[in-house]
């Protein structure tokens, strides 16, 4: 396998890098704490597992009307995403647990949903968060041709509309990862800066016996035990990854894709300008973390910047290491992203649509 591979400055700032490191270890070394999930991380896995299951167990029990039934298919993909956002998520980086085997199983939830994880730690885990921003390399910047997440992309007619389109768009999210996104990667030879990449074998075998299961206890469990027809079961399996998908796509966008993020390019020689931590706090957003509902059930994804620099950290502790982080790039003049409230930063994110949507600023 080749990989054309960008390489990050070295030597900016590595007192900023040394400190930081040195301060959020100190914090969990002094107040005995774990970096993985604790008690509440537990209980909050808990409540999402159930309530996704729970409301698909309500549905194939067959003891609710349609209207009920397409209720909780609205209550699945809130808790679809909230397990992809702070079960998922922590597992597949390998913070939720200290125990690889914990984190293998609990990544498999993933899976459950409809989406490969294996597929998922490559583009998420290694491209995006090495690359992050970096057109042409992180694949979070690849949504659809119709929308350009990158001033760096080249601009088309239809993006003029992307602001509105987009959107739209988000909410099919999670569709195209069942059907489509993970096969296509899987067949594709070049992801990211990787080249003629393959796969072992045993993950071709888990990719095709997860996505029979799903396929199989999403459409054809429910076709074979409720009485309903096979448009209403569509219906109700769009409501829910309609739902999963709007709000997967839009608070996914909310970190990377706003007016204050950058885009970098690389030099001649191919490099970028930046040392890595400092270009992940340049090209990252925070917002809303006041909003403490929103913080337990998006987990660390309005805690990008600390996600960013410490993935191995469970986001369970994000909230409290976070003004260490934002004290210690205030020290060294690094920007620390941030929008007080969710409105404003999807208000941001609808700009940041609509400036590369510009051709002026193609």
């Amino acid at each position: 396998m080749g990989a054309t591979r960008i390489s990050f400055k070295h030597d900016g700032k590595k007192e900023f890098a040394r400190e930081l490191k040195a301060a959020v270890n100190d914090y969990f070394e002094e107040n005995d704490l774990s970096k993985h999930a604790n008690a509440a991380m537990v209980a909050k896995t808990i409540i999402l597992l159930t309530l996704y299951f729970g409301a698909y167990g309500l549905i194939i029990s067959g003891s609710v009307g349609l209207w009920g039934m397409a209720f909780l298919c609205f209550v699945m993909g809130i808790g679809m995403a909230g397990i992809g956002f702070s079960i998922s998520h922590d597992a597949l980086h390998g913070a939720y647990s200290s125990n690889k085997t914990v984190n293998r199983w609990l990544g498999y939830t993933f899976d459950l949903l409809g989406a490969n994880s294996y597929i998922w730690k490559i583009t998420h885990n290694i491209i995006h968060h090495t690359y992050t921003n970096i057109y042409e390399h992180d694949e979070d910047l690849e949504v659809a041709e119709f929308i350009r997440l990158s001033p760096n992309a080249e601009h088309k007619p239809v993006h003029r509309a992307q602001h509105i389109l987009a959107f739209f768009a988000y909410g099919f999210a999670t569709l195209f990862w069942a059907f489509i996104k993970d096969y296509k990667y899987f067949f594709q030879s070049s992801l990211g800066p990787y080249e003629d990449k393959s796969h072992p074998i045993r993950e071709w075998i888990t990719l095709f016996v997860t996505k029979v299961l799903y396929y199989g206890y999403m459409i054809v469990l429910p076709y074979m035990l409720l009485p309903v027809t096979w448009w209403q079961i569509g219906i109700g399996f769009l409501i829910l990854h309609f739902t999963a998908g709007i709000i997967l796509g839009v608070i996914f966008q909310l970190a990377h894709v706003v007016e204050e993020t950058e885009h970098p390019t690389q030099n001649d020689e191919g490099n970028i300008e930046n040392a890595w931590m400092i270009h992940q706090l340049e090209t990252t957003s925070n917002f809303a973390h006041d909003n403490d509902l929103l913080c337990w059930y998006i987990g660390g994804l309005n805690y990008q910047i600390e996600h960013h620099l410490f993935p191995g950290i469970c986001s369970i502790h994000y909230p409290e290491i976070s003004s260490i982080i934002r004290k210690k790039a205030e020290k060294y003049d690094i920007p620390y992203n941030y929008h007080d409230t969710l409105g404003i930063a999807i208000k941001s994110h609808y700009e940041t649509l609509k400036e590369f949507g510009n051709p002026a600023n193609a």
